[in-house]
């Protein structure tokens, strides 16, 4: 069986590669001149850069097993620590032990005692309340009894970057996710990786080599799909007309419309995410990387020797209309907050990213109308995070969804279950 994925995020490629594991033969059809998606890497002012810095955590298991299937696990650092940093530059190093915990200086006791009953909630009620696709997470640690500090300090800090929503726009159960999965199920589950290598290279023609038959083109952006007699008959793309027996649809939501495909979306709304890549004349940290507090900005991660900055702001709506030298100017400034070196430095250049479609918003209400992998039309399936993987809109949920899609098509099993 031949199979068309047109699209070339982690959500395609991880369909690819599964389906070539099963003998498979698979073109993927990629508009842009690199893969990746929402999760790449290309050349700005003599740079390559990511458009975002991403991250896993060792719950990401699907993910790891997409990497494994690349060959490139290799170029990922876990991380076993946490560090918090107040403006002032006060550091608190959390750890996995009650004993790190406690110690925690950004916290009063009296907000540590309520995240330890709400985290024993979270660990209890994740899989057996009925509602919690229906709540705000807001709403859920309200009910909880949660200080403002330990909400604003703790559970947005933590949720907003990995759901790349607010707390009063998130779904209650992907917010106890996160922390079931990711801090609770197993005892390195909150560790997280970071990538070494620019993203680019962690789908490079040479860890495709692997699969022989697979077959990518670049620069073949979908037009639409053509039907005949209830079924895919072939795809029109700016690269020529391509025919196959299943076809796998795995491009942002937005897009469906405009390529024919007959899957209701009109609930889904986006989020965008901004980064803001900083290059000093000097080191202004030696931190790995930070989650930063009280301020605009949300992480920063040290991509060469303390020169080189990358600030990620997740669900970055205030920063969408704000101009580049005013996003640039409000880094900086609180930067600076945070690291007193940055005073000193001169900033040689900068570049910010906007990805104003970056996320698909996992508002309450909306996990039931995710889309599956299969649809009406008897050989075209979907993948893409925002599809109904079970996870919200991270690369995780990318590639369960291209597993899914996979298994649709191939009928074996390649989907590994969540840690318990």
């Amino acid at each position: 069986m031949d199979v068309i994925v047109v699209g070339g995020g982690l959500a395609g490629l991880s369909a690819a590669a599964a389906l070539a594991s099963a003998g498979r033969r698979v073109r993927v059809l990629e508009g842009r001149p690199y893969l990746g998606g929402r999760a790449a890497s290309y050349e700005a002012g003599g740079e390559t850069i990511d458009n975002c810095q991403h991250i896993l955590l060792r719950c990401c298991i699907n993910l790891q097993d997409f990497y494994r299937r690349l060959g490139v696990e290799g170029d990922i650092a876990f991380y076993r620590d946490f560090t918090f940093i107040e403006p002032g530059g006060r550091q608190s190093v959390m750890r996995r032990s009650l004993r790190s915990f406690l110690a925690l200086p950004f916290l009063s006791w009296s907000d540590k005692l309520a995240i330890a009953r709400g985290l024993a909630a979270a660990g209890w009620e994740y899989a057996r309340r009925a509602d919690l696709d229906f709540i705000t997470m807001l709403d859920w640690l309200k009910e909880k009894r949660q200080p403002p500090r330990a909400i604003g300090r703790f559970w947005r800090q933590v949720l907003v970057s990995a759901i790349s929503e607010e707390l009063d726009r998130m779904a209650a159960r992907h917010g106890l996710q996160v922390f079931k999965l990711g801090f609770l199920a197993a005892p390195d589950a909150h560790e997280f990786g970071v990538p070494t290598v620019p993203l680019g290279k962690l789908y490079s023609s040479e860890a495709w080599r692997r699969f022989q038959g697979v077959e990518i083109l670049l620069r073949a952006s979908a037009q639409a799909f053509n039907l005949r007699d209830g079924q895919v008959a072939s795809v029109a793309t700016s690269a020529g007309e391509f025919r196959a027996d299943a076809y796998v649809c795995a491009v942002p939501f937005e897009r469906l419309a405009a390529l024919g495909v007959p899957v209701d979306v009109s609930g889904m709304e986006h989020s965008p995410i901004t980064g803001i890549h900083l290059w000093f004349d000097r080191p202004v940290t030696d931190l790995p990387q930070a989650t930063l507090l009280d301020r605009t900005i949300q992480w920063m991660f040290n991509k060469s020797e303390g020169r080189y900055v990358q600030i990620v702001v997740s669900a970055s709506r205030s920063l969408v209309e704000m101009p580049r030298a005013e996003v640039i100017a409000l880094a900086l400034r609180e930067l600076a907050e945070f690291f007193p070196a940055v005073r000193e430095a001169k900033l040689e250049k900068a570049h910010v990213v906007k990805e104003v479609r970056a996320v698909f918003s996992a508002q309450p209400g909306l996990e039931s109308r995710r889309p599956p992998a299969r649809t009406a039309i008897k050989n075209l399936f979907l993948a893409g995070d925002w599809t109904r993987s079970g996870w919200p809109a991270t690369m995780e949920g990318a590639v369960r969804s291209g597993y899914l899609a996979a298994e649709a098509i191939a009928g074996q099993r390649f989907l590994r279950p969540d840690p318990a």
